[in-house]
């Protein structure tokens, strides 16, 4: 179990309940004891403490950030949902925290690593295997991925879950949140329900290795007449309650492709527009995770690699005609029929006030107008995502408007939002006009 290098200590992460609870636990402590001398100095100094300068100072912040990495699992998790579908509703000092998090994780130690392969393998599974890489080439919050070869020839790779993950799930969630809260910053009139809810949900759905295989092997069929991309094989006999075995596939990040041909960017970022939009409207089943580590591109065939398919979903049944009704209403630039779907989509209802109301018009408006002009969109050097980001979060500090649009909005949002940040990345130029018309009717 070497590579022929020295082993990596990597960092132990808390595998049981009650030490994550505790782990927490003495987070906040620290972090409220550290509060009150901040506060004393202040007053003794003849200034009026403010919560929010006491709480978000950068050592407080950093500790959050180190604390809340090490313990993996549901509480990285937590932090990187919230900092992505609510965002726009968190003061961007916590916001910052928590998108943090979105970095990869510190690897298990090797002796941990060991302990969770021998209780899904046995002891003695080392022989069954020609070489097994000890240093993980990936890690998350949920687990890492290790490269393997077998006695019997064949290259995989192989994700193996952090343990206590899937227990601790109720519990971080419910003490991460009740973190978040102890800021103040966040608007009390803002139901956090829903994120918590699609927190755990995501996170049990993600920890069910056996759920991900299927997902994997679905998403290899629907894709199987589609030559550009990719998608591991499974290898179920390696695979577990804990376990995920399948090809280790030849592959570099996407973003190598910055340095490609104009036609190579604009193919690449084309095809994976068309994908979302076939994961939306053909298929009802979607990656939601917009990290680009999920796509890979393999430069000898030039095809797109997909992986990690722990958030694949199916969407409730009404989700696919909403959003072809918006995007029929959106190109024909009818306000009245724009209002009408986003009423039916839930981004606000009728009892909204008006000028909240004519503010997620004003964005669905501004998010639409690459669409209605045939002819190609330049995502290099445009400012959209900026105005729409901008504009989100100046709605999102409007105490007077808390509207959570439904999760699976949400997870559409989020695919889609990605992908505009992947197109910006590779300054991809796509006739979205032309693209976007197949799908409208």
């Amino acid at each position: 179990m070497t590579d022929g290098t020295k082993e990596p200590q990597g960092l132990a992460m808390p595998a049981t309940r009650i030490a994550r609870i505790g782990r927490l636990g003495g987070l906040a402590g620290g972090i409220v004891g550290r509060m009150l001398v901040g506060g004393m100095r202040q007053l003794a100094s003849g200034q009026r403490p403010q919560l929010q300068d006491l709480l978000l100072t950068p050592a407080n912040a950093l500790i959050i950030t180190q604390q809340l990495a090490q313990m993996r699992g549901a509480a990285m998790k937590v932090g990187q949902l919230m900092s992505m579908d609510a965002g726009g509703f968190l003061p961007p000092e916590l916001s910052n925290v928590l998108s943090r998090l979105r970095a990869n994780a510190e690897p298990m130690p090797p002796q941990q690593l060991r302990t969770v392969l021998d209780a899904d393998w046995g002891k003695g599974w080392i022989g069954r295997f020609a070489d097994f890489n000890v240093r993980p080439f990936a890690s998350a919050s949920i687990g890492q991925v290790h490269r393997a070869r077998t006695k019997d020839g064949r290259d995989l790779a192989i994700k193996v879950q952090y343990p206590g993950v899937r227990a601790s799930i109720d519990s971080d969630v419910t003490n991460v949140a009740a973190l978040v809260r102890l800021s103040g910053l966040i608007p009390k009139t803002l139901d956090l329900a829903p994120l918590l809810a699609e927190a755990r949900r995501q996170l049990q759905e993600e920890a069910d290795y056996d759920r991900e295989a299927a997902q994997m092997t679905r998403c290899a069929e629907l894709l199987r007449g589609a030559p550009q991309f990719q998608v591991p094989g499974l290898h179920g006999d390696f695979s577990g309650r804990n376990v995920l075995a399948m090809d280790f596939l030849e592959s570099q990040p996407i973003e190598v492709l910055e340095a490609a041909p104009q036609a190579e960017r604009d193919r690449v970022v084309q095809s994976l527009i068309r994908l979302a939009l076939d994961e939306l409207f053909t298929f009802n089943l979607m990656q939601t995770d917009p990290n680009f580590a999920n796509y890979r591109f393999n430069p000898k065939t030039g095809q797109i690699v997909l992986l990690d398919f722990g958030a694949t979903r199916s969407f409730a049944a009404e989700i696919a005609p909403l959003f072809r009704a918006l995007l029929h209403a959106g190109l024909a630039g009818d306000r009245g029929l724009i209002r009408q779907a986003a009423i039916e989509i839930g981004y606000f209802d009728a009892t909204t006030k008006p000028a909240h109301q004519e503010a997620v018009l004003g964005m669905i408006d501004l998010a639409m107008t690459p669409f209605r002009s045939p002819g190609v969109f330049d995502f290099n050097g445009n400012d959209l995502v900026q105005r729409l980001r901008d504009q989100g979060l100046a709605l999102g500090r409007d105490r007077g408007f808390c509207h959570i649009p439904p999760m699976d909005v949400l997870l559409v949002h989020r695919k889609i939002g990605g992908l505009y940040l992947l197109a910006s990345r590779l300054k991809a130029r796509i006739d979205l006009h032309a693209l976007l018309g197949e799908y409208a009717q």
